[in-house]
């Protein structure tokens, strides 16, 4: 543990250090059988392990009693911008159209989505949520059979696996392509290495590099083509060779509609500057950010920025055009943001009030949310694209590439 990046960290409670320790005890022995863990499976573990990993525990995520806030926490607006961007094609798709949202965090997006979706006239035939967490998938269902009449909240669906059948619809996402299991490389005398997490004598987790294998290095070097230079020796990172499989795997039956994907993140030539020698990896623990992804696994939830340039060639290879690609603030206020403030300002309290002015400071301001996170979308099978003509006219898809 680097002592000095996680000093002034929160001191978890004793049954924090336990359920950590349980998971630390399950790392130990899969690395004590198999030998060092690739970091993505490190990662993978400590998110998702059953009843053990930060998503499948019981702890709260989200929200002020949480690790973070996610733009839906916040309020409503984010989602009543999402619909109003998307109805279009929910209209133009008709009423077998379906609405499928991936991990469905605290369940408030779905709750504010499906009545901004109602007051628009174009519900969903199904609102599926894709929930990988027992633990995440009851709290979602218990928030919307309470919050939403049942007409409503008989719409919401949970799937284990993305749907088999072909439908039609919109898929959205936030905040989730940052929380899949990365892999970190370096580049050591010209040689693409690919990180583990091993134990030294007295059982702690460290750090060891191994040379990687095809699909690493074939996927590092394809980025150092596309920039048009090598990475200098020493320079580590993070990407995700897998990224195309998963668009391919949780899109691929998709086959008429748009795909919506907001998250922190860059092009490549930004995520990949020669400056940022370490990456992007980040663990955030009760609202504050470190970089030390040992300290307290299982308690901490851990993400790398997007490289949105990678996103667009997995969309591409799954049959998908990039329909647009802008800042999350543009794509609010274009998508309606501040007609949608303006209405609820104006029959709210001033309590109300406050928070909605709080809300579009925390959703649009550069040094918030504003401009680290980015908006994009795809379309696919769509005789028309019925975005906002505010929406194209800020599209900044020539930066991708």
């Amino acid at each position: 543990m680097n002592s000095s990046r996680t000093s002034r960290l929160p001191e978890p409670a004793a049954d924090e250090l336990a359920h950590s320790e349980r998971l630390l005890q399950h790392l130990r022995e899969q690395i004590a059988a198999r030998g060092p863990m690739p970091f993505s499976h490190y990662m993978e573990r400590c998110l998702y392990a059953p009843g053990l990993g930060y998503y499948s525990a019981g702890k709260t995520k989200f929200g002020e009693a949480g690790d973070f806030i996610t733009a839906p926490e916040l309020g409503d607006l984010f989602a009543h911008c999402v619909v109003q961007a998307v109805h279009p094609v929910m209209t133009m798709l008709g009423s077998e159209a379906d609405f499928l949202e991936l991990g469905g965090g605290s369940g408030a997006f779905a709750e504010a989505a499906l009545c901004a979706l109602a007051d628009a006239g174009v519900l969903p035939h199904r609102y599926l949520i894709l929930e990988p967490s027992a633990d995440l998938r009851e709290r979602q269902r218990e928030r919307i059979i309470t919050a939403l009449p049942s007409e409503l909240a008989h719409r919401v669906a949970w799937i284990d696996r993305p749907p088999e059948e072909n439908w039609r619809g919109v898929l959205f996402a936030n905040e989730v392509i940052d929380a899949l299991p990365t892999t970190r490389f370096v580049i050591r005398h010209g040689e693409v290495y690919e990180e583990h997490v091993a134990l030294d004598g007295e059982g702690h987790l460290l750090r060891v590099d191994r040379p990687a294998d095809a699909l690493v290095s074939g996927a590092v070097r394809h980025v150092e083509r596309d920039l048009g230079r090598a990475f200098e020796d020493a320079y580590r990172s993070e990407i995700l060779p897998q990224l195309p499989y998963w668009i391919q795997a949780i899109a691929g039956s998709l086959k008429a509609g748009l795909m919506l994907f907001i998250d922190y993140g860059y092009v490549r030539r930004e995520f990949y500057l020669p400056e940022r020698r370490d990456g992007t990896l980040m663990a955030h623990y009760r609202h504050r950010a470190h970089h030390d992804p040992f300290y307290l696994p299982g308690l901490n939830d851990l993400t790398a920025s997007v490289d949105f340039t990678a996103l667009a060639e997995a969309g591409n290879h799954a049959g998908f055009d990039v329909a647009a690609y802008l800042p999350q603030a543009q794509f609010l206020i274009a998508a309606g943001l501040q007609q949608i403030f303006e209405q609820t300002y104006e029959q709210a309290d001033d309590v109300t009030r406050l928070r909605l002015a709080q809300q579009v400071r925390k959703l649009t301001l550069p040094d918030q949310m504003g401009e680290r996170f980015q908006a994009m979308l795809f379309a696919k099978g769509l005789p028309a694209l019925p975005l906002p003509a505010e929406l194209l006219a800020l599209d900044q898809g020539c930066r991708l590439y």
